[in-house]
């Protein structure tokens, strides 16, 4: 059976578990929602959790809701390359940031002029890392409620955290706080490099049937 998912700002380990393991599909049709994993993800620094936020060009309210593939990145701020300077100090030390360093870092580079299309191409080059065929599925329409999928839609609700065991791997600061689990996919990659798809499929994803 197919998963229907949306795609995030390099998703968590929860959601790259799921494409992973699973036939899955994106949710492209339905309005954009605050608070949510779609312009945002979490990485490890020496200060613990820390959050990458992608501005976005917000719509005056008498326009109503806007579709989440119609949201527009501010390019106004450089939060690309502030971004890429957040990953650089936090994973440079670790053990396979330089192994994927050129595959990553030209996104930080390009202009992009869309939040999703910049998320579904994030999500291919992880693909790419990880040697796994992108899903390349689309909705055509909003349904609110799915008969002939698994909706985890929710798991792009960062106010959601889905409930799974999540193994530990070491991660850069190990040495200063505990383990942060279901970090963005960056983490497990930079951390684990090759190990990380195998990581990703032995994963018990119990909130799937929830």
């Amino acid at each position: 059976m197919k998963h229907l998912i949306h795609p995030t700002y390099f998703p968590n380990i929860a959601t790259f578990a799921v494409i992973a393991q699973q036939d899955v599909y994106w949710e492209v049709m339905d309005n954009y929602q605050k608070q949510t994993y779609r312009n945002r993800t979490y990485v490890c620094t020496d200060n613990g959790k820390h959050i990458l936020n992608i501005p976005i060009v917000h719509v005056g309210k008498e326009k109503g809701r806007q579709k989440y593939k119609d949201v527009q990145l501010d390019n106004s701020y450089a939060w690309q390359r502030q971004h890429w300077r957040t990953l650089e100090t936090a994973y440079r030390s670790s053990p396979f940031f330089e192994f994927y360093e050129d595959e990553i870092v030209p996104i930080f580079l390009e202009k992009h002029t869309h939040l999703m299309d910049f998320n579904l191409k994030a999500i291919e080059i992880i693909c790419d890392c990880l040697q796994i065929e992108t899903p390349k599925e689309r909705t055509t329409e909003y349904k609110s409620n799915i008969k002939d999928s698994i909706d985890l839609r929710f798991l792009a609700n960062a106010k959601i955290e889905p409930k799974f065991n999540t193994e530990k791997y070491i991660q850069v600061f190990s040495d200063r706080h505990t383990f942060i689990p279901n970090l963005s996919i960056l983490d497990l990659l930079f951390n684990e490099g090759t190990n990380a798809l195998p990581y990703l499929k032995e994963l018990k994803l119990d909130f799937i049937n929830a």
